[in-house]
């Protein structure tokens, strides 16, 4: 497995080139973003109303291929439609959802899921400066928008959530990739709507474990490590923010050999949340919902929060690092 660096900080910039340009500059894009994250992107929209109905289905003790027959859909349809990778037309849906009704009164909430399939194909998120996103990167960026908790690893350098401005423009020097003002100004306001998830309305819980050579691997120049880090501290004090330090010395560090993002998404009623894994390669990213992965990746992040430094201790090794590059 690549590192985030290698894909998705820098695939933003290489999508950026071949878009051109589509807004003018940043300065004023902070203004209207959280309010706009507190809206149900229309992914997430799509995967609850499968995980609904997956959990309905399976409360009534039909298999997919029962399902299937109540609307003269197949077993792979069914399937689809509960991963969240299709959307049943809206009398297709409430033809389902009244025989589900039938076979179980009570277990279901068809206001609710009805409401959810009403915005889950609604197009055009993926216009104007978010084209720089790669096809495989956007639901990870839906699930961010929407989670209730998210959970990442890191290895080579600063997540995409913490970075500041310089940091970001850096990172783009760094791959040695010739962009245009408009396309690195496209990236960058990107990078920067992705960062108002921590602070919008109803933020999730942000938890991060760093691999030391995050903060010690020099992008840029020693002055701007020691701004990130500055800032990366002053991210790290917000209540629904914490950071921990995985040193390289860690008496029992686990064996994450790659970057990984856990996502945890509130369900409505008693289905519990939805939750996916994010990994990645060096051309493709996978999103895996398997009750046993999730929960090895679940087990391999308590594992790494145990051997990372506390957040009290992390936040003074952040800042010793920081004095040390602006030395």
């Amino acid at each position: 497995m690549q590192s985030h660096f290698t894909v998705i900080e820098v695939d933003v910039v290489m999508q950026a080139n071949r878009h051109g340009a589509t807004r003018k500059g940043v300065s004023s894009k902070i203004k209207g973003r959280c309010d706009a994250l507190d809206m149900p992107t229309p992914t997430v929209r799509r995967l609850l109303v499968g995980h609904l109905l997956r959990h309905v289905r399976e409360e009534t003790g039909l298999d997919l291929d029962d399902a299937g027959k109540l609307i003269g859909k197949t077993n792979s349809t069914m399937s689809r439609v509960e991963r969240g990778h299709t959307a049943l037309p809206q009398h297709v849906l409430q033809k389902l959802l009244a025989a589900y009704e039938e076979s179980a009164p009570g277990v279901i909430d068809r206001d609710e899921i009805l409401d959810l399939a009403r915005g889950s194909q609604d197009r055009g998120r993926w216009s104007g400066y978010r084209s720089v996103y790669s096809k495989y990167f956007r639901m990870a960026v839906d699930l961010e928008a929407d989670a209730s908790a998210i959970f990442q690893y890191q290895n080579e350098i600063v997540p995409g959530l913490l970075q500041s401005e310089e940091y970001i423009r850096a990172l783009f020097t760094t791959a040695q990739l010739q962009l245009s003002d408009q396309s690195t100004e496209d990236a960058l306001e990107a990078r920067l709507e992705r960062q108002a998830v921590l602070t919008k309305r109803n933020a999730p819980h942000v938890s991060f474990v760093l691999s030391e050579s995050s903060i010690r691997r020099v992008i840029g120049s020693r002055e701007l490590m020691a701004n990130q880090l500055r800032h990366l501290a002053s991210i790290a004090r917000l209540r629904n923010v914490q950071v921990q330090i995985l040193p390289f010395d860690a008496a029992t560090a686990p064996r994450a050999t790659h970057d990984f993002n856990l996502f945890r998404v509130p369900s409505p009623g008693n289905a519990g949340p939805l939750e996916f894994v994010y990994v990645e390669d060096f051309t493709d990213g996978r999103y895996l919902d398997r009750h046993d992965d999730v929960h090895a990746y679940t087990l391999l992040w308590q594992q790494l929060v145990a051997a990372a430094l506390d957040p009290v201790e992390s936040e003074k090794f952040i800042a010793r690092a920081a004095d040390e590059f602006a030395r």
